[in-house]
């Protein structure tokens, strides 16, 4: 790819280590060189919508991500020009008004659930890795994460997991380990992997080093 960037794609169900995988990644690289983007940065404003109706949505489903302007960002970053990446509000389901200025770097690091679920997407990866962990594992951490950082009730927890996250991750999650480069078990644990990974990385980046 002619491009001044490498972009690594990181996916896998909610609570399967995508986060650790990334910071395990990037931890032997300086600052400059890598940049770890959330595509849960990328949630559709529902600014327009009643807090009741953006309660309702279904937040596990492709159609809920800002895939566009995701792949501008992204396109931008690895063609050498800086971008401003929304901060998105959970507990509101709305974009905030600040942004994450984001420099190029020789390395982009994008993470999250559906990561590989869009082609356009895809088609900009130099790696795309998949993260896979037990079920039961994903979901007692998922159950944390919500109640402690995004000050969710436990049985609201679960009952989204039930009715949305479960049905989603077997239906558009789940499929996509096929566009995978490469099937992590593990999460942050597989120090095989992660060194094969960042081995990976060097080599396509061996005169772009700073």
């Amino acid at each position: 790819m002619n491009h001044s960037s490498i972009l690594i794609g990181i996916a896998g169900g909610t609570g399967s280590g995508k986060t650790s995988i990334a910071h395990e990644i990037v931890k032997e690289f300086t600052t400059g060189e890598v940049a770890v983007i959330q595509l849960d940065s990328y949630y559709k404003d529902l600014a327009h919508m009643s807090m009741e109706e953006r309660n309702e949505q279904n937040f596990d489903h492709p159609e809920a991500m800002d895939f566009k302007l995701l792949h501008e960002h992204l396109s931008t970053l690895m063609k050498g020009e800086a971008v401003k990446i929304p901060c998105y509000d959970f507990s509101t389901h709305t974009r905030k008004k600040e942004f994450e200025h984001i420099k190029p770097h020789h390395v982009l690091v994008l993470e999250g659930i559906l990561t590989l679920w869009d082609a356009r997407l895809r088609k900009l990866m130099d790696i795309k890795l998949f993260v896979e962990t037990p079920d039961d594992i994903r979901f007692i951490r998922r159950l944390t994460r919500d109640i402690e950082e995004r000050k969710r009730t436990r049985q609201s927890v679960i009952d989204q997991y039930l009715y949305t996250v479960r049905p989603m991750h077997e239906q558009f999650v789940e499929p996509i380990k096929l566009y995978a480069d490469l099937i992590i078990p593990e999460g942050g644990k597989n120090t095989v992997a992660i060194d094969l990974i960042r081995t990976k990385i060097k080599s396509i980046l061996p005169t772009q080093r700073i």
